[in-house]
């Protein structure tokens, strides 16, 4: 069995479930722009729960501004992505709440 697949099986059996497979993404930034990032993603944190990782919460900003820059003259693949990855993130019971807040919008 190979050394990547090996360890999936691993974590699946640790957590309980399979994980979403996983990249390091490394950049750099001058400090002056620092407290800038890092504030993002804590307000992110706070609007998300205390339980999402940095990396959700980055996710969560990216598809923000995806979807600002989407809403006039954009792509609109790109902002039905963004859409659709807001989606995601609402817990459970605003999933389902979801599709009756639009038509009483559209109303």
């Amino acid at each position: 069995m190979p050394k990547v697949d090996f360890k999936k099986e691993v974590e699946k059996e640790l957590i309980g479930r399979e994980t979403e497979p996983w990249e390091i993404i490394h950049f750099k930034c001058t400090r002056a722009r620092y407290p800038v990032i890092e504030k993002a993603i804590e307000t992110a944190t706070l609007m998300q729960g205390s339980d999402r990782s940095r990396g959700y919460c980055l996710e969560m900003i990216c598809v923000d501004f995806l979807a600002g820059a989407n809403l006039d003259n954009g792509d609109p693949e790109t902002l039905l992505f963004s859409m659709t990855r807001f989606f995601k993130f609402l817990p459970g019971e605003q999933r389902q709440a979801f599709p009756g807040g639009l038509s009483e919008k559209a109303s």
